[in-house]
Protein backbone atom coordinates (compact mmCIF):
# COMPACT_ATOMS: atom_id res chain seq x y z
CA UNK A 1 0.00 0.00 0.00
CA UNK A 2 1.08 3.41 -0.72
CA UNK A 3 0.59 6.80 1.50
CA UNK A 4 0.21 9.27 -0.69
CA UNK A 5 -0.13 13.40 0.19
CA UNK A 6 -3.44 13.90 -1.56
CA UNK A 7 -4.10 17.21 0.65
CA UNK A 8 -2.36 19.15 -1.93
CA UNK A 9 -4.52 18.05 -4.95
CA UNK A 10 -7.63 17.83 -2.45
CA UNK A 11 -7.12 21.81 -1.54
CA UNK A 12 -6.33 22.37 -5.04
CA UNK A 13 -10.02 20.92 -6.23
CA UNK A 14 -11.56 21.98 -2.70
CA UNK A 15 -12.75 19.00 -1.65
CA UNK A 16 -11.75 15.31 -0.81
CA UNK A 17 -14.51 14.17 -2.46
CA UNK A 18 -13.15 15.10 -5.78
CA UNK A 19 -9.34 14.21 -4.94
CA UNK A 20 -10.21 10.56 -4.11
CA UNK A 21 -12.83 10.44 -7.20
CA UNK A 22 -9.85 11.57 -9.33
CA UNK A 23 -7.75 9.67 -7.88
CA UNK A 24 -9.62 6.57 -8.50
CA UNK A 25 -10.53 6.85 -11.71
CA UNK A 26 -7.08 7.92 -13.66
CA UNK A 27 -5.86 4.54 -12.86
CA UNK A 28 -9.01 2.81 -14.21
CA UNK A 29 -9.30 5.02 -17.20
CA UNK A 30 -5.50 5.74 -18.10
CA UNK A 31 -4.31 1.84 -17.56
CA UNK A 32 -7.53 -0.19 -17.04
CA UNK A 33 -5.84 -1.41 -13.52
CA UNK A 34 -8.26 -0.72 -10.64
CA UNK A 35 -7.25 1.46 -7.14
CA UNK A 36 -8.59 1.56 -3.91
CA UNK A 37 -8.04 5.21 -1.77
CA UNK A 38 -8.69 5.76 1.29
CA UNK A 39 -8.06 9.27 2.82
CA UNK A 40 -7.39 9.56 6.12
CA UNK A 41 -8.76 12.46 8.50
CA UNK A 42 -5.00 13.92 7.92
CA UNK A 43 -5.85 14.53 3.93
CA UNK A 44 -3.06 11.21 3.57
CA UNK A 45 -4.67 8.92 1.20
CA UNK A 46 -4.09 5.15 1.14
CA UNK A 47 -3.92 3.81 -2.73
CA UNK A 48 -4.48 0.02 -3.12
CA UNK A 49 -3.81 -1.43 -6.56
CA UNK A 50 -6.98 -4.05 -6.42
CA UNK A 51 -6.32 -5.51 -9.95
CA UNK A 52 -5.38 -5.11 -13.60
CA UNK A 53 -1.99 -4.49 -15.15
CA UNK A 54 1.18 -2.71 -13.94
CA UNK A 55 2.36 -0.43 -16.83
CA UNK A 56 5.65 -0.20 -14.93
CA UNK A 57 8.15 -0.42 -18.38
CA UNK A 58 7.67 2.33 -20.95
CA UNK A 59 5.82 1.62 -23.88
CA UNK A 60 4.09 3.44 -27.02
CA UNK A 61 0.38 4.08 -26.85
CA UNK A 62 -2.25 4.37 -29.43
CA UNK A 63 -0.44 7.74 -30.91
CA UNK A 64 2.85 6.07 -30.64
CA UNK A 65 3.87 8.86 -27.39
CA UNK A 66 5.95 6.76 -24.42
CA UNK A 67 3.61 6.08 -21.80
CA UNK A 68 3.96 4.49 -18.30
CA UNK A 69 2.35 3.95 -15.52
CA UNK A 70 -1.52 5.04 -15.36
CA UNK A 71 -1.22 7.41 -19.17
CA UNK A 72 2.25 9.79 -17.83
CA UNK A 73 4.08 10.71 -20.82
CA UNK A 74 6.13 13.77 -19.40
CA UNK A 75 9.89 13.03 -19.05
CA UNK A 76 9.04 9.32 -20.21
CA UNK A 77 11.66 7.57 -22.32
CA UNK A 78 11.60 3.78 -24.02
CA UNK A 79 13.40 1.63 -21.89
CA UNK A 80 12.32 2.97 -18.53
CA UNK A 81 11.44 1.18 -15.72
CA UNK A 82 9.41 2.00 -12.35
CA UNK A 83 8.37 0.52 -9.39
CA UNK A 84 4.15 0.98 -8.46
CA UNK A 85 5.63 3.44 -5.94
CA UNK A 86 7.42 5.57 -8.31
CA UNK A 87 4.52 5.43 -10.64
CA UNK A 88 2.00 6.75 -7.31
CA UNK A 89 4.16 9.59 -6.62
CA UNK A 90 4.54 10.63 -10.32
CA UNK A 91 0.55 9.82 -10.67
CA UNK A 92 0.26 12.37 -7.91
CA UNK A 93 2.32 15.03 -8.90
CA UNK A 94 0.93 15.21 -12.54
CA UNK A 95 -3.14 15.03 -10.75
CA UNK A 96 -2.12 18.03 -8.97
CA UNK A 97 -0.27 19.87 -11.37
CA UNK A 98 -2.80 19.65 -13.83
CA UNK A 99 -5.72 20.44 -10.83
CA UNK A 100 -3.63 23.59 -10.48
CA UNK A 101 -4.06 24.67 -14.29
CA UNK A 102 -7.40 23.67 -14.58
CA UNK A 103 -8.84 25.71 -11.29
CA UNK A 104 -6.63 28.56 -12.28
CA UNK A 105 -8.26 29.17 -15.66
CA UNK A 106 -11.95 27.94 -14.39
CA UNK A 107 -12.39 29.14 -11.22
CA UNK A 108 -15.52 27.80 -10.66
CA UNK A 109 -15.13 24.27 -11.03
CA UNK A 110 -13.11 24.99 -7.39
CA UNK A 111 -15.23 22.80 -4.90
CA UNK A 112 -17.75 21.08 -7.56
CA UNK A 113 -16.15 18.22 -6.63
CA UNK A 114 -17.50 16.02 -9.30
CA UNK A 115 -17.32 18.96 -12.40
CA UNK A 116 -13.79 19.33 -10.61
CA UNK A 117 -12.73 16.08 -11.08
CA UNK A 118 -14.28 15.03 -14.71
CA UNK A 119 -12.37 18.05 -15.85
CA UNK A 120 -9.30 17.34 -14.31
CA UNK A 121 -9.56 13.48 -15.97
CA UNK A 122 -10.15 14.94 -18.75
CA UNK A 123 -7.41 17.88 -18.68
CA UNK A 124 -4.82 14.82 -17.93
CA UNK A 125 -5.57 12.99 -20.98
CA UNK A 126 -5.76 15.63 -23.78
CA UNK A 127 -3.31 18.02 -21.79
CA UNK A 128 -4.39 21.07 -19.73
CA UNK A 129 -3.93 23.82 -22.06
CA UNK A 130 -6.02 22.12 -24.26
CA UNK A 131 -8.78 21.35 -21.49
CA UNK A 132 -8.56 25.38 -20.89
CA UNK A 133 -9.19 26.51 -24.18
CA UNK A 134 -11.73 24.53 -24.77
CA UNK A 135 -15.33 24.56 -25.40
CA UNK A 136 -16.10 22.93 -21.85
CA UNK A 137 -13.92 25.30 -19.91
CA UNK A 138 -15.64 28.35 -22.11
CA UNK A 139 -19.25 26.65 -21.69
CA UNK A 140 -18.07 26.10 -17.42
CA UNK A 141 -16.54 29.99 -17.35
CA UNK A 142 -20.23 31.01 -18.91
CA UNK A 143 -22.12 28.85 -15.68
CA UNK A 144 -23.64 26.49 -18.76
CA UNK A 145 -22.62 23.16 -16.68
CA UNK A 146 -24.72 20.92 -17.93
CA UNK A 147 -23.69 21.90 -21.67
CA UNK A 148 -19.57 22.06 -20.69
CA UNK A 149 -20.31 18.66 -19.46
CA UNK A 150 -21.43 17.47 -22.78
CA UNK A 151 -18.47 19.54 -24.53
CA UNK A 152 -16.48 16.35 -22.97
CA UNK A 153 -17.84 14.35 -25.66
CA UNK A 154 -16.13 15.82 -28.75
CA UNK A 155 -12.59 14.80 -27.55
CA UNK A 156 -12.57 11.25 -29.02
CA UNK A 157 -9.97 10.86 -31.01
CA UNK A 158 -6.28 10.77 -31.18
CA UNK A 159 -4.15 10.79 -34.51
CA UNK A 160 -6.54 12.32 -36.37
CA UNK A 161 -9.50 9.18 -36.14
CA UNK A 162 -12.03 8.53 -33.95
CA UNK A 163 -10.96 5.42 -30.66
CA UNK A 164 -13.39 3.60 -29.21
CA UNK A 165 -11.66 3.62 -26.14
CA UNK A 166 -11.62 7.07 -25.88
CA UNK A 167 -15.17 7.36 -26.88
CA UNK A 168 -16.22 5.16 -24.19
CA UNK A 169 -14.04 7.31 -21.48
CA UNK A 170 -15.38 10.03 -22.83
CA UNK A 171 -18.69 9.22 -21.81
CA UNK A 172 -18.01 8.02 -18.08
CA UNK A 173 -15.91 11.51 -17.97
CA UNK A 174 -19.32 13.03 -18.69
CA UNK A 175 -21.41 10.45 -16.73
CA UNK A 176 -18.96 12.19 -13.76
CA UNK A 177 -19.28 15.37 -14.76
CA UNK A 178 -23.54 15.54 -14.49
CA UNK A 179 -23.13 14.06 -11.56
CA UNK A 180 -25.02 16.64 -8.93
CA UNK A 181 -26.21 18.99 -11.43
CA UNK A 182 -29.77 19.99 -11.63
Amino acid sequence: MKQLAVRGLAGILGSLAGASLVMTAIPAEESGRKVAVTIAPDGKASVRHISGPQYLRAYLDAVKVPTACDGITSNIRMGQTYTEAQCATMLEAELSDTAKHVVACVPGLYGRPNQAAASVILAYNIGWPTFCRSTAARRFKAGAWRQGCDAFLFYDRAGGRVLPGLAARRKRERQICLTGLA
